[in-house]
C-alpha cells in the first residue's frame, strides 16, 4: 500500500470512528469478496467521480465508497445512517470503472451493496426511503408502466398544448405540488408529434442484412417515442427488419437502482420470454440506461437461471454500438447546424461504448460537431436520482449546462432518454435556446433529408 493510500485509508477510519446510530445489518454478504480487493487506493476514480468533484469528501468517492463497504463486510465498521448516506449519494454512474487502472467492477459492487441494504433494513421492519408513498405509488407503480404512465401523462399533454401548465409554472403555482412531483412537472419535455404505436413488425428496405429486436421500455415509449420511430426507420434504411415484441417490459432499473431487487428481477424474465434471442442478431437498445441494465441481467441475479440471463444478454447491443458494427449506409442529407454530444454515463462507462456514436454522426454532411469540456461527468439523471436526490442532481446539471454553452452549440445529442430531460429541463430553466435529440434522429433527418423540426 502506498503512503497516499494510508493516508486515506487512515483519514477514512477517522471520520467512520465518529458514526452513530448503527443498524445491525452486514449487506457486504452478498458481495463477491474478491471484488473489493480489486481496488488499489489509488484515487485516479476521484478527478471522474461527480460527488467528489462537487463535494471534495473522500467518503463521497469511489475509492471512500469501497473503504466504507468493506470496512462494513470485515465487521470494523456497523453499518449507520452516515455511512448509508454516503453509498446512497453514488449516482451509480460507473465513471469511476473508466478512469481506473486496475479494472475495479464498482457498479458490481454498489449495486448489490445498496441492494442488500435496503432489503436487510426490510427485513428487520425498519422504515427506508423507499417506502414513502412517491417510490411505491410513482416511482414503482407508475414510471415503468409504459401504459399506465402514457394515460397519466394525458392531462399534462393538454395542459402543454393549452398554454395552461407554462402559466401555472409563471405564477409558480405549481410549487403548491410536492417537491418530487414538480420536478416531474418541470421535467416534462414539449410534445412531440403523434406518430402512433409501433407495430410488431417493420421490414428491411432493399437488401435485408440483419433481423433485429427493438426494446422499447416504459418512460422510453411513454415519452420518446418519437425516437423510437426515428431508431426503426435508421435500422431500416440499414436492411434491418425489425421486430417490436409485444409483451416486453420495463427492463428493471428504476426498481433495482433503488435496492428494489425482486420486482427487477420479475421484469427482466418477462422480457427473457417476451423476446426469444435465438430469432434475433441482436435485441437492439436506444437507451442507454436500459441497455446497461439488460447486458447486466446476468450479473444480478444468482440462482438457477442464471445462465439463461447471462446468455439473453449477450445478444444485446445499443443502437449506436450495432449499426457501426453492421457498416452504416452513409447518410446524405445535409444538416447544418452546430451540436455537441454528450456522452450518457451508462453508454459510456457502463457500456464502454464511446466512439460509435460519434462515428455516426460525423457521417451527417454539414453537422458541426464539438467536443463537450467533462462530457465524461453526469449531467445528475441518473435514472431516478433526479428525483430522489434533487441538491446534488441539479448542481450537477447546471455544472453541464455551462459547458455545454461553452461550446456555443445550437444541439445538444445524448443517447439516453434521462439525459434527454434532464439537460432540455436545465435549459428551459436557464432560458437557453437547446435542441436536445437522440443521435437516431440526427441520422433519420439525414437520411430523410429533412431539417431538424
Amino acid at each position: 500500500m502506498t503512503q497516499l493510500s494510508r493516508v486515506a485509508c487512515d483519514a477514512l477510519a477517522n471520520v467512520t470512528e465518529l458514526l452513530d446510530n448503527a443498524t445491525p445489518t452486514n449487506p457486504g454478504a452478498v458481495l463477491d469478496y474478491d471484488l473489493l480487493l480489486d481496488c488499489i487506493h489509488c484515487g485516479l476514480c476521484t478527478a471522474a467521480c461527480p460527488t467528489y468533484v462537487e463535494t471534495g469528501n473522500e467518503n463521497d468517492g469511489p475509492r471512500g465508497r469501497i473503504y466504507l463497504m468493506r470496512a462494513v463486510t470485515d465487521g470494523r465498521l456497523e453499518l449507520s445512517p452516515r455511512v448509508e448516506r454516503h453509498l446512497e449519494l453514488c449516482l451509480d454512474c460507473r465513471a469511476c470503472e473508466t478512469a481506473c487502472p486496475s479494472g475495479v467492477q464498482y457498479g458490481r459492487l454498489i449495486e448489490p451493496f445498496r441492494t442488500a441494504m435496503t432489503e436487510a433494513a426490510r427485513g428487520l421492519a425498519m422504515h427506508t426511503k423507499h417506502d414513502d408513498w412517491f417510490h411505491r405509488h410513482i416511482l414503482f407503480g407508475l414510471l415503468p408502466c409504459r401504459d399506465k404512465l402514457r394515460r397519466a401523462l394525458v392531462p399534462a399533454r393538454i395542459a402543454q398544448r393549452l398554454g395552461i401548465l407554462q402559466f401555472l409554472q409563471a405564477t409558480r403555482l405549481t410549487h403548491l405540488l410536492p417537491a418530487n412531483l414538480r420536478r416531474m412537472v418541470d421535467m416534462l419535455p414539449p410534445p412531440e408529434r403523434n406518430e402512433g404505436p409501433l407495430p410488431e413488425f417493420l421490414p428491411a428496405v432493399g437488401k435485408r442484412r440483419a433481423t433485429v429486436a427493438l426494446f422499447i421500455g416504459c418512460i422510453g415509449d411513454a415519452m420518446f417515442r418519437h425516437v423510437h420511430w426515428a431508431t426503426v426507420r435508421v435500422l431500416q434504411h440499414n436492411g434491418c427488419d425489425v421486430h417490436v415484441p409485444p409483451k416486453q417490459v420495463c427492463c428493471g432499473a428504476i426498481h433495482f437502482h433503488a435496492g428494489s431487487s425482486e420486482p427487477a428481477r420479475e421484469f427482466a424474465d418477462q422480457n427473457r420470454a417476451a423476446i426469444e434471442p435465438e430469432r434475433f442478431d441482436a435485441i437492439v437498445s436506444n437507451i442507454a440506461g436500459c441497455g446497461s441494465m439488460l447486458k447486466d441481467y446476468g450479473h444480478h441475479w444468482h440462482d438457477a437461471d442464471q445462465p439463461i440471463r447471462a446468455a439473453w444478454s449477450e445478444k444485446v447491443r445499443d443502437v449506436n454500438e450495432f449499426l457501426a458494427a453492421l457498416g452504416p449506409v452513409r447518410p446524405e442529407g445535409e444538416i447544418h447546424a452546430i451540436a455537441t454530444y454528450h456522452d450518457a454515463c451508462h453508454l459510456l462507462h457502463a457500456q464502454k461504448i464511446r466512439d460509435a456514436p460519434r462515428e455516426l454522426l460525423a457521417q451527417i454532411p454539414g453537422l458541426e460537431l464539438r467536443d463537450l469540456p467533462e462530457t465524461e461527468l453526469c449531467c445528475g439523471a441518473a435514472g431516478t436520482y433526479n428525483l430522489t436526490e434533487p441538491e446534488m442532481s441539479a448542481r450537477l446539471s447546471r455544472r453541464k449546462l455551462e459547458n455545454i454553452r461553452r461550446t456555443g452549440a445550437q444541439m445538444c445529442i445524448a443517447a439516453n432518454a434521462g439525459c434527454a430531460l434532464q439537460i432540455a429541463r436545465e435549459a428551459r430553466a436557464q432560458g437557453l435556446r437547446l435542441k436536445v435529440v437522440h443521435p437516431m434522429q440526427m441520422l433519420d433527418w439525414s437520411y430523410r433529408d429533412e431539417s431538424p423540426v
